[in-house]
């Protein structure tokens, strides 16, 4: 469900944004809101699930997500979808920590333990390419509302079968939790986004006071959010862990790769269906050699890694998805897919999977076993607030290239035309801001990670998404 749903409403947005008459600036919301919640509230969740109870956790996460995709499923308006995908980011937040944890403590001999985690990375990596199929599906055939109901059945399954089968777990020791730390983090993230996404409108713009006032009051509040870490005894997430070079780098790069990741999924669905005029399914079809390219090179990598270490991955990786953005720019309203679009998607997953996967070893590099958690949640965190930021930031660069478009181009053709070029010239606009964020982060990948073969951890961490 966790993965699910980061991917399965991008097929629907078309649909979700004529049904319920949401904006161009607003309808990243559909996005942005379930992963800004889930990722500000990542470290809380499994803090609250360590201590709480894991079990008690994962049931309460999964009646929550449940409920969270009802009022989803039911909404009649843009701001009532928007804070029902909220709510299932902050359910999220339990259920995916509180899952993994149970997965860590029942299964305790090595090759069972092996097992389960490959059964739960096997779902996690499938998931996405599922939601693009699913929801192109679910979409054609039923409703997008179904996007989100199809969360309620799941969820039933999974309840009726952890109450009898899965045993209460909990850590014992201080059990505080740091509630000031994941207010700011996850106010702070939201404030920046609505800023981001009023300077989108041509009734606001950057100069605005309300745009300028939201992003100020957002970055003070991450201002006060590494404050409280730095004061509290029981710090939400411990700055020890993001100050090393290593971890540092490779959080930062996990920001920039995801924020590339939700620009591809988001403006492609726009490109396929509003302008190429495909159904959701053949939408769906299309966005699948994303996934493709990242099976195969997380497979290459996972292969490559012990003989050349992680840093020469994570380059060519960035490179590659840097490359494969910058390819977009050719696509037009003529276009073929076969020629400008499918060699970029599948060399942007080909890139991504480089990244991924030595991300996922570079977390723990380093790390005390009392901090392993926190640093694997981190690294989820990150790469979900960069796909939040991402949407939003590239979604403003694109209306307003749009927007300029048209005012220049009004005059040279029938109208229709001229918005659908426009559109697309918005959607190429955003393709390069993505690819200069991938350059960004083979450059922080470059300049901060320095470790060596011998020091990457025998396991990698666990994440989700």
């Amino acid at each position: 469900m966790v993965v699910l749903d980061a991917t399965i409403v991008n097929i629907a947005l078309p649909q979700m944004q004529v049904d319920l008459q949401i904006t161009d600036a607003q309808r990243q919301w559909v996005l942005t809101a379930y992963t800004l919640t889930f990722g500000g509230l990542l470290l809380l969740g499994g803090r609250v699930a360590d201590y709480w109870g894991r079990k008690r956790t994962f049931i309460v996460g999964a009646i929550g997500f449940a409920l969270a995709s009802a009022l989803g499923g039911a909404a009649q308006d843009g701001t009532t979808l928007f804070a029902a995908r909220g709510l299932q980011g902050v359910f999220g937040a339990l259920l995916a920590p509180a899952g993994l944890a149970l997965l860590t403590v029942l299964f305790t001999e090595a090759k069972e333990r092996a097992k389960a985690f490959a059964v739960y990375g096997a779902i996690a990596g499938g998931g996405a390419a599922i939601g693009l199929l699913l929801g192109g599906v679910l979409t054609e055939y039923a409703n997008w509302r179904w996007c989100l109901l199809v969360n309620i059945p799941i969820a039933i399954i999974a309840i009726a079968a952890a109450l009898p089968v899965v045993p209460e777990s909990r850590a014992h020791g201080n059990t505080r939790y740091d509630i000031p730390g994941a207010v700011t983090v996850t106010l702070g993230l939201i404030g920046v986004v609505y800023g981001l996404t009023k300077a989108a409108e041509p009734a606001y713009g950057w100069e605005s006071p309300v745009s300028l006032g939201f992003l100020g009051g957002g970055l003070l509040l991450l201002a006060m959010f590494v404050v409280i870490q730095l004061k509290s005894k029981h710090p939400l997430l411990p700055l020890r862990i993001v100050l090393d070079r290593n971890r540092g780098g490779a959080y930062l790069s996990g920001t920039l790769t995801g924020a590339g990741l939700m620009g591809a999924f988001f403006f492609l669905t726009f490109y396929f269906q509003g302008i190429l005029g495909y159904t959701p399914i053949e939408a769906g079809l299309a966005s699948l050699p994303i996934s493709a390219g990242v099976f195969i090179s997380a497979g290459a990598a996972s292969q490559l890694m012990p003989r050349l270490g992680a840093k020469p991955l994570m380059v060519a990786g960035a490179v590659l998805a840097a490359g494969a953005m910058f390819f977009l720019t050719q696509i037009g309203l003529g276009t073929s897919y076969a020629t400008h679009v499918l060699p970029g998607a599948l060399v942007l997953g080909l890139g991504l999977g480089f990244t991924f996967v030595p991300l996922s070893s570079l977390a723990l590099v380093g790390v005390p076993e009392h901090d392993a958690g926190a640093a694997s949640a981190t690294l989820n965190a990150t790469q979900q607030v960069g796909g939040s930021l991402g949407a939003a930031l590239l979604s403003t660069f694109a209306l307003n290239a749009s927007a300029s478009y048209l005012t220049e181009h009004i005059a040279d053709g029938p109208l229709p035309l001229v918005q659908a070029n426009a559109a697309v010239h918005g959607y190429t606009v955003a393709f390069a801001w993505g690819g200069g964020l991938l350059v960004f982060s083979a450059l922080v990948i470059l300049l901060l990670i320095k470790v060596n073969k011998k020091d990457l951890p025998t396991e990698g961490a666990i994440h989700v998404g």
